[in-house]
């Protein structure tokens, strides 16, 4: 998608850009999760989140011993990418590996038991806090059918593809509450 729709460069430090980031990132499951690896290589992996929080928080499972574990001690910058058939999430942020007996068991679903089969109260479960600072999402209500009308459109009257929603979010507190 091209970086010129109706809403170009739209920044917002806002609650209501907050909440927009967070709706589209909860009707999205799965998200690739970018560390710098030893050589400052860029790593992605893709990831369930189990929740986010606060409208810029995620949360995910992994194992403590981990190479993807083992980049985030080293190095915490990471990115997440988000998709659907109608919107693009891109997160950027630190991340922090907790361990949480409690909030393990609050987060475990039948789904992570296919990757973890330990289970949440063995000490190799940990979990992953990415808190959120900046964010940028593109959203086009309608799916591929409005894209591919817009495209449409835009080749027919040679004017810009106008195919939705873009907006550069500030995700960061000022009260620097997690």
């Amino acid at each position: 998608m091209a970086n010129n729709a109706k809403t170009t460069n739209k920044q917002s430090k806002g609650n209501q850009s907050r909440q927009k980031v967070a709706k589209l990132t909860k009707k999205i499951r799965f998200a690739m999760l970018s560390t710098i690896d030893e050589t400052g290589s860029i790593v992605s992996r893709p990831m369930a989140h189990q929740a986010i929080e606060r409208g810029r928080n995620l949360w995910f499972f992994a194992e403590d011993n981990s190479r993807m574990v083992n980049q985030i001690k080293a190095n915490p910058q990471v990115g997440v990418a988000l998709s659907s058939k109608d919107s693009w999430v891109s997160i950027a942020g630190q991340a922090k590996i907790v361990r949480d007996q409690k909030m393990n068991r609050k987060l475990w679903n039948a789904g992570v038991s296919a990757w973890l089969p330990q289970g949440p109260k063995d000490p190799s479960v940990v979990l992953i806090k990415v808190k959120g600072q900046s964010a940028e999402y593109w959203d086009t209500p309608g799916g591929r059918v409005a894209s591919v009308i817009s495209y449409a459109k835009a080749r027919i009257t040679h004017h810009r593809y106008d195919g939705g929603e873009r907006a550069i979010v500030e995700l960061a507190d000022t009260d620097h509450r997690d």
